[in-house]
């Protein structure tokens, strides 16, 4: 009789169970559509979606690169972007992924990929700009092929930090520390950008290797892009003066900490908080906080 009770044929409640069970799934998947959600903004042609707008190809010859933008604003969030870069000799090519707003004192929060020889490692290169000023570079060798697959990049903004992540592994952290009078990204909303572009006068080893133009075009890759975040519109926020989003008051916890420190270990080449030859006077002030984690 339990047995009865227990597995008895329930069409409602099993009609039920698909429609959660779709729900959950479809929430998981759900990815941007680069129709809906970019503009194409330079290039000529050079930026092409496919798959019913599932994928962004951005492509770089000698006459020009090409480059989009979200149509949507954001204060605060968490940004995914999937990308394969340009394979084989990328050497003087840049591929970028980035939030930025408008004007002179904007403030930006960069992705960019320094191109290289074949058989040579990928820099990803990463900066903090606020009101304007920016020479705030990290760098990193990628610890995989990157234009072998898609691999994610994520930025995630809050006013805590600002979170740099590669496949879930975070590789980069910038605090807010305004209390020491130091400017930090969060009063101005950021559309987020990708583009590629020629920059051989200083991408490949200082602007030592240049384009090799016989190689191109070339392609970059975007996909998956998501914006869990806080959409500005009309001069208000989406999720008014305070977010309830697990995102929002996020830091790293011991675990990943200790993958950072992996990473800024094993992987980094360059870091503005240890260059002596650049700051003979004495580093920027955030540099002591911020090396504590980054």
């Amino acid at each position: 009789m339990a047995f009865d009770f227990c597995c008895s044929w329930n069409p409602s409640l099993f009609l039920l169970l698909i429609i959660v069970a779709f729900f959950n799934s479809s929430q998981s998947i759900l990815a941007g559509n680069f129709d809906q959600d970019f503009a194409v903004t330079w290039g000529d042609g050079r930026a092409k979606t496919l798959n019913n707008g599932k994928l962004l190809t951005l492509s770089l010859d000698k006459a020009s690169g090409s480059g989009v933008q979200s149509k949507n604003e954001y204060l605060f969030g968490r940004i995914d972007m999937q990308l394969k870069l340009v394979p084989g000799n990328s050497a003087g090519t840049v591929t970028t992924y980035y939030l930025s707003s408008p004007g002179s004192t904007r403030d930006e929060i960069d992705f960019e990929f320094l191109g290289n020889l074949s058989g040579d490692p990928y820099i990803v290169h990463t900066n903090v700009y606020a009101q304007g000023k920016g020479d705030k570079e990290q760098q990193f060798y990628a610890w995989f092929d990157p234009t072998a697959d898609f691999h994610t990049y994520s930025i995630l903004w809050n006013p805590r930090s600002i979170l740099f992540y590669v496949d879930g592994t975070p590789i980069r952290v910038y605090k807010n520390l305004e209390a020491r009078g130091i400017p930090y990204p969060k009063n101005q909303p950021m559309k987020v950008y990708a583009s590629l572009w020629d920059a051989e006068d200083w991408a490949t080893r200082g602007g030592l290797v240049k384009t090799d133009w016989s190689q191109s075009p070339f392609t970059a890759s975007l996909r998956d892009f998501k914006a869990d975040a806080c959409v500005w519109s009309s001069g208000r926020s989406s999720c008014g003066s305070n977010s309830t989003k697990p995102w929002f008051s996020q830091e790293l916890d011991a675990t990943s900490q200790a993958r950072l420190k992996w990473v800024q270990q094993n992987y980094m080449i360059y870091n503005y908080c240890t260059d002596a030859k650049r700051f003979p006077q004495g580093f920027p002030p955030e540099c002591t906080a911020n090396n504590s984690t980054a």
